[in-house]
């Protein structure tokens, strides 16, 4: 929503201090075994509230040598040691090997060396191609039904390791994928489903929603080889208008928050993923095959569609609008730009 949140560095520091283990990671509560999701959460709640106190409490070199031990010789990644392997794995390890400036080669002490493996890439593109299933979404794993949060995490992963034109087209395919995406937003309702034959969710504003931005990337081409954004602006497969209304009539709680449908009460899981859909519907992003100096992360830009035109940046168009934010890493774009160049100017030793 555009807030500043420093204020609560100092609280989120001293809350998730206690929930880092020694041999790398987060756990979602103390005590806890280390595990991807939570570790994702954290890593984007510290790049939030921004400053060298949250920066400085990760421990970045026992985080390498964890997530080497979570990289799968096939591929793809454990969310946690002997745990399960699927797609959200791959997506969070990925976020937090770029914006921490990890490097990509294994850690000696990887078990996926033992399988030919030697970087955290290394056969992720073809691990996430196995996984779109004959509907055109992406499933969990192989031979899993397609789902919008993995297909999310799948496209996210893949713009990660390249141009979005690239790696999208050469490991999925796009046709079947707009197929399904295209399928998954509903009448009268105008939200998105998840899944075939279920009902709308007020989170699938991001999951589905977000995947639109990765693909018309891919489609588009980046911003040095493409179509303008304006001239890009009226080719969107799904009704952004429809979703817009689904958000604000349906999915907000007279209470505060925002919820999955009416009759559900809100919490906070839907009420980001619906914000964050609602951003998506608000701006269109376009990427540049020019790495950002810093960061090296492919940069994203944000504009307002049309209906926010004629209204000055840095202000909220209408009660409709919330701020942009980074399309693969669902943050604000200097969120992102902060911590990734902080991590690429403050290196520590990583020792195999």
């Amino acid at each position: 929503m555009g807030e500043d949140v420093t204020a609560f560095r100092s609280s989120i520091v001293k809350t998730f201090q206690p929930l880092q283990n020694l041999s790398g990671g987060f756990g979602g509560g103390q005590g806890h075994l280390s595990h991807l999701a939570g570790t994702y959460a954290v890593i984007l709640a510290i790049a939030m509230v921004g400053g060298g106190e949250a920066y400085e409490l990760i421990d970045r070199a026992a985080m390498w040598h964890w997530l080497g031990q979570l990289k799968q010789a096939d591929g793809g990644f454990r969310v946690c040691e002997d745990g399960e392997e699927d797609v959200r794995g791959a997506y969070c390890a990925l976020v937090a090997i770029t914006l921490l400036g990890l490097p990509w080669h294994l850690p000696d002490d990887s078990p996926a060396r033992a399988g030919g493996v030697t970087d955290f890439r290394d056969g992720l593109g073809k691990y996430l191609s196995r996984c779109q299933t004959y509907e055109g979404g992406v499933s969990a794993g192989p031979s899993n039904e397609a789902h919008g949060a993995y297909t999310f995490c799948a496209l996210a992963c893949l713009c990660i390791l390249g141009s979005p034109r690239d790696t999208i087209r050469t490991y999925l395919d796009v046709e079947a994928l707009v197929r399904w995406l295209s399928a998954r937003q509903y009448a009268p309702e105008g939200g998105f489903a998840g899944r075939t034959n279920k009902v709308v969710d007020g989170c699938y504003s991001h999951w589905i929603g977000g995947c639109w931005p990765l693909v018309e990337a891919a489609v588009q081409g980046s911003i040095e080889s493409a179509l303008s954004l304006d001239e890009f602006s009226t080719t969107r497969l799904f009704s952004g208008e429809g979703l817009t209304r689904y958000i604000l009539g349906c999915c907000q709680a007279p209470s505060g928050g925002l919820r999955d449908k009416p009759s559900k009460r809100p919490d906070a899981y839907h009420t980001c993923y619906n914000l964050a859909g609602l951003s998506m519907s608000n701006h269109r992003h376009e990427y540049s095959d020019v790495p950002d100096p810093g960061s090296n992360l492919i940069p994203w830009t944000s504009k307002r569609n049309n209906m926010f035109a004629d209204v000055a940046e840095g202000s909220p168009a209408s009660e409709t609008e919330v701020a942009p934010f980074q399309p693969v890493y669902v943050i604000p774009h200097m969120a992102v730009t902060r911590l990734s160049q902080w991590s690429r100017s403050n290196q520590v030793t990583f020792a195999s």
